[in-house]
């Protein structure tokens, strides 16, 4: 039985089903939280900047897909697991390319999971002129510390890292996720902040890229705190 349940969740059927459902909802979860008057406007923040690298934190992404700099390209990146496919095909039905991986590991890990594939796939994409929204912290690591692989990025392709949170009034958040994932609700307010843009040069030491590591670290907490303040909730 558990194998045939298994068979049906991964199936092409399943999957395309559940993705437009997920998809559906939350476009309806966007449409119906209007942002409150000192949220951000990204289009403008990155006016003359672009491409550039959208950092997020792990479990706060789930809108991140309707927030994009007019009708510019949009590249994220996806673990390879199977269970991240219904992802994917989420991220594709908003018309976001889709690069499999897993960007954020450290320099000792990213031959795993795809990592190094998903650094080179996020810097070809800059290098085409598109903007990369990517999860800065890294998955069943730290919460809300950001990665190396981020920064790293940031010196290779020599594009400007742009810190973002998007909260909701309304939300669920569940408590037995590493990352205290937020499930955004309908019927709310909604507020998205946007730090201000880390340039990582490419002669960085590496000594000089753990202090902006911990710069991508404080300027995404610090924008997370003010876009639930703005909303009148807490992160």
């Amino acid at each position: 039985m558990k194998r045939l349940g298994k068979s049906l969740l991964a199936s092409d059927v399943f999957q395309s089903f559940a993705a437009t459902t997920l998809h559906a909802l939350l476009s309806l979860v966007y449409r119906t939280n209007p942002h409150v008057q000192d949220s951000d406007d990204l289009e403008a923040a990155v006016e003359g900047k672009t491409p550039v690298i959208v950092a997020l934190w792990h479990g706060q992404q789930l809108l991140a897909q309707f927030v994009r700099p007019g009708d510019q390209p949009v590249a994220a990146v996806v673990s390879r697991s199977a269970d991240a496919e219904i992802n994917a095909r989420i991220l594709k039905k908003g018309n976001v390319h889709v690069i499999r991986g897993s960007g954020g590991r450290e320099r000792s890990q990213t031959a795993h999971k795809g990592g190094i594939g998903a650094l080179k796939g996020m810097k070809d994409a800059l290098d085409q002129g598109t903007n990369v929204v990517t999860i800065a912290d890294i998955s069943k690591g730290t919460p809300r510390q950001a990665g190396e692989g981020i920064v790293t990025l940031a010196r290779l392709s020599g594009r400007p890292i742009i810190p973002m949170a998007i909260a909701t009034s309304r939300y669920y958040v569940v408590k037995k996720s590493w990352d205290k994932t937020t499930i955004n609700l309908p019927f709310g307010r909604a507020c998205l902040k946007l730090g201000d843009p880390i340039h990582v040069p490419r002669d960085t030491s590496d000594a000089d890229l753990q202090i902006l590591r911990q710069r991508v670290t404080d300027e995404l907490n610090h924008v997370t705190e003010i876009a639930y303040r703005s909303v009148g909730a807490s992160s």
